[in-house]
């Protein structure tokens, strides 16, 4: 007995079956791209720091059915050479053109990436927000208040690049309470004599990125408040005109509870920065 699939190839000659397939692939092709071209899709880029808590936030936006945000596209070094090299990159995220893991076959009705305030963000600001502007992308400033915190993640982060704690791989980020609890045990010494400066080079860094795309369609988040309160990220999809939808993610927080516990030199750090306006990063700022 022949099915039917054999049934067909064997009445039809090589030229009739590759008419077919293309006829068939283009009906297929013509049909999504008509159902997603009556979908608008708002564009959008999280402008942010490393260890700021992009990566487990661009996971909860990754975990929305109509979102696909494809990572930190910047941090091949080819892309942001230049301005032309920047734009050229941003047209292929923004066109559609750019697969990543994140990439969904969805129609997707939000569409962005992750970009590091270090990969040629601040150079080519101009540039940017002019693009940003005219495409009418959506810019989402994530905003870590205790720069202390973020400085013991960078810290420690750079060590395990190298140490490779977790069974001889380095993981930035980790899924399970015993592999935080293994990175955690790491305790940074941090330098005194420049920590004060330090922490003004990264508040400077934070107030320029607002300044400069102030012009833009944005809205600032801060990781400490997204950690907090649950509407926060209601008002995110809310912003990229999403359903709203609860969002999870899978990423384990690496350094909870006091700060002490994870600076090897925490009875320095505080002295330093008793009586500074930095003073308040010595404490708690979340329950978790």
């Amino acid at each position: 007995m022949v099915g039917r699939g054999e049934g067909f190839y064997n009445h039809k000659t090589s030229q009739e079956i590759s008419s077919f397939v293309a006829d068939a692939c283009f009906s297929i092709c013509y049909g999504l791209w008509a159902e997603c071209a009556s979908n608008p899709v708002r564009l959008f880029a999280i402008l942010s720091m490393q260890r700021s808590g992009s990566g487990w936030f661009e996971t909860l936006l990754n975990n929305h059915t109509n979102v696909s945000s494809n990572g930190e596209i910047f941090s091949i070094k080819e892309r942001r050479s230049n301005a032309s090299s920047i734009i050229s990159t941003l047209d292929r995220v923004y066109n559609l053109d750019m697969f990543t893991s994140a990439s969904k076959n969805e129609c997707s009705a939000a569409v962005g990436f992750k970009w590091m305030l270090n990969q040629g963000l601040m150079a080519y600001h101009k540039e940017i927000a002019d693009y940003f502007n005219d495409r009418g992308v959506s810019v989402i400033f994530l905003v870590r208040r205790n720069l202390l915190r973020r400085m013991v993640s960078v810290l420690a982060n750079s060590y395990d690049r190298y140490a490779k704690l977790l069974n001889g791989m380095h993981k930035s980020h980790v899924h399970s309470h015993e592999e935080a609890d293994t990175l955690s045990k790491f305790k940074p010494e941090i330098n005194t004599t420049s920590l004060v400066n330090d922490l003004k080079v990264m508040e400077k860094m934070v107030l320029e990125v607002l300044e400069y795309f102030s012009r833009t369609r944005h809205i600032i988040l801060y990781y400490e408040d997204l950690i907090k309160n649950q509407t926060k990220l209601m008002d995110v999809q809310r912003f990229l005109g999403l359903p709203v939808m609860d969002l999870s993610s899978r990423q384990v927080k690496i350094h909870r509870g006091s700060l002490s516990e994870h600076i090897k030199n925490w009875d320095d750090v505080d002295k330093i920065l008793r009586g500074t306006v930095y003073e308040s990063f010595l404490h708690t700022d979340y329950s978790n």
